[in-house]
């Protein structure tokens, strides 16, 4: 085989990457057979020759660079002028390229990952370009990310439309971006949005409290926590779905179960009242709380011996006529 310099052939796979940055930036072109072919035939020459013509470890190197240089020339100026849901429209479309750069540039470079990487035991070239836009991209915008969603989590539970599979989206960059760990997930989205939830909770809790009856006030808690569950279905991580569910229980249950219970209308009026279905309610809505059905078990049995008294009562004013 001819031997390729380490500048000449690296010219070689300049122009292809070069190529494949102007498709993802919009460019109506593709690569041809033959083009990926010299591609592969340049590093695969580069990384057989015998010492010093072997190249491996430069363009190891060098494979990392050129998804460096991307990022901090075209891709970070492009995120920082964009803000809200705009930037959040630009990270989902900026990753999805990102991920087929990796893509392409792991199948120009692939002699490097079957041997070069193996024999080395570094971190493969699928790895390396998404440590990238970790490093570069992720870190620098994942604050902004997740103020974003949670400001339009919030605009949703307020009764407004929201692009439901854009934040799909952007939150499976905050799963993968993981590579198969979820603490980025946790540590970088999930922990805020649950405390914003509670935040959001308890302010309408400290008002429905106040303004609604027993069964009203049921009624909007069971409507909420099914459409926090419904989040989850369309957008949230799975994993988050308990969690979810216990903080707004918290706020709008937890908090306020004696005031609820000892409302005007609260359980002892519809234990009088016979009020199956709310009573059904109370008993789907507490029962998923740990220890939840306990306080709304002694006002039954409050209930049920008041009752007793007044019938032993009234039997007791009838045998005293005779």
């Amino acid at each position: 085989m001819e031997i390729i310099e380490l500048e000449e052939g690296w010219n070689i796979m300049q122009t292809g990457i070069t190529k494949l940055k102007n498709i993802l930036e919009g460019h109506p072109d593709s690569f041809s057979s033959k083009e990926c072919m010299i591609l592969f035939n340049t590093i695969y020459n580069m990384c057989t020759q015998r010492y010093p013509h072997d190249y491996s470890q430069q363009l190891y190197e060098k494979y990392k660079e050129a998804f460096e240089e991307y990022i901090n020339s075209t891709v970070l100026s492009s995120l920082r002028e964009k803000h809200n849901e705009f930037m959040l429209r630009e990270l989902v479309k900026r990753w999805e390229n990102h991920k087929v750069m990796v893509r392409w540039l792991s199948r120009f470079f692939h002699y490097l990952d079957r041997y070069f990487i193996a024999r080395k035991s570094l971190p493969s070239l699928n790895e390396v370009g998404l440590t990238c836009f970790c490093d570069l991209v992720y870190q620098e915008l994942k604050s902004k990310a997740r103020d974003a969603v949670i400001a339009l989590i919030d605009q949703e539970r307020e009764g407004e439309q929201i692009d439901r599979a854009l934040l799909k989206n952007v939150l499976g960059i905050f799963v993968e971006i993981g590579m198969g760990e979820m603490e980025f997930y946790e540590n970088d989205f999930e922990d805020a949005m649950l405390k914003d939830t509670a935040a959001y909770y308890s302010r309408k809790a400290s008002n429905w409290i106040v303004e609604d009856s027993c069964p009203d006030y049921m009624l909007k808690a069971e409507e909420c926590l099914k459409k926090e569950k419904d989040r989850v279905s369309h957008y949230l991580h799975s994993s988050s779905e308990t969690k979810l569910l216990e903080k707004v229980q918290n706020e709008l249950l937890v908090v306020y179960t004696n005031q609820l219970l000892e409302k005007e209308q609260g359980c002892r009026a519809l234990l009088t009242d016979d009020k199956v279905e709310d009573l059904s309610r109370m008993y789907r809505l507490f029962h998923r709380i740990p220890k939840g059905l306990e306080p709304v078990a002694n006002m039954f049995k409050q209930h049920v011996t008041e009752g007793m008294v007044l019938v032993q009562q009234a039997e007791d004013s009838e045998s005293n006529k005779f």
